[in-house]
């Protein structure tokens, strides 16, 4: 498969903490990856630097063989663990703001999967309730047709049948040259729409492998695993 995403010796350090430490990743196309492990551990600082919202202290990360910019920017959609869009904000003006900054949002996209979440583009953020707030950020962020989709804990704080509708969104909206990377602490909860797992603590990659991979050699589910692993 075509590589998308590759870290050599990256590493991440705030003062005298170390978030990252060294750690080298390939990810592929047409895969959706869960990036698993305890708080702390360096899932969101991994994301901020894939992003290019965070500077390496050492290493190298690049995406499409460029390192994270206004290049990348274009081909990497990002869904952030907090909602930063303003409550007065109507759906309306979010779409039109995707619009102004992303030549690959596509409008309709957005504006169906809204439709059938019975949710009115004049509807503000303010009005509504968390679930719906996510699930419009989740919205935004997909109808992109992007390379990379990196998601932030998607499904934390939502209950179980927005779980339910972003899992399938996100399976659903990305296409088979692009990949997901979800991170989270749920593991139960997206295990299924998975095909590759990473497991990061302390800053270290832990486990890179196929979800078939580990039920197969392991003989259990990567929930059981990680608890396992991670002694949950």
């Amino acid at each position: 498969m075509e590589q998308l995403l590759n870290c050599q010796a990256l590493s991440k350090r705030y003062g005298y903490k170390t978030a990252l430490d060294g750690i080298s990743l390939t990810l592929e196309r047409g895969r959706i990856i869960g990036l698993l492990g305890p708080n702390g551990s360096g899932k969101t600082t991994l994301i901020k630097l894939i992003n290019g919202l965070l500077a390496p202290s050492s290493g190298s990360i690049t995406i499409n063989g460029s390192a994270p910019g206004p290049e990348t920017k274009k081909v990497v959609s990002y869904l952030p663990e907090r909602t930063y869009f303003n409550s007065w904000m109507k759906v309306t003006d979010i779409l039109n703001f995707f619009c102004d900054f992303y030549e690959d949002f596509d409008r309709n996209r957005a504006s169906d999967m809204l439709h059938r979440l019975g949710i009115d583009e004049n509807d503000r953020l303010g009005s509504m309730s968390k679930g719906t707030k996510e699930k419009v950020q989740l919205i935004m962020v997909m109808s992109r047709n992007a390379d990379l989709y990196c998601l932030d804990e998607p499904i934390g704080g939502v209950d179980p049948a927005a779980r339910d509708y972003i899992l399938q969104t996100i399976i659903t909206n990305y296409n088979e040259n692009a990949s997901v990377l979800i991170s989270t602490h749920l593991i139960a909860d997206i295990e299924n729409v998975l095909d590759d797992v990473i497991f990061i603590q302390n800053g270290h990659i832990r486990l890179h492998a196929s979800v078939d991979e580990i039920r197969e050699q392991e003989g259990k589910s990567v929930d059981a695993l990680f608890r396992e692993v991670f002694r949950c």
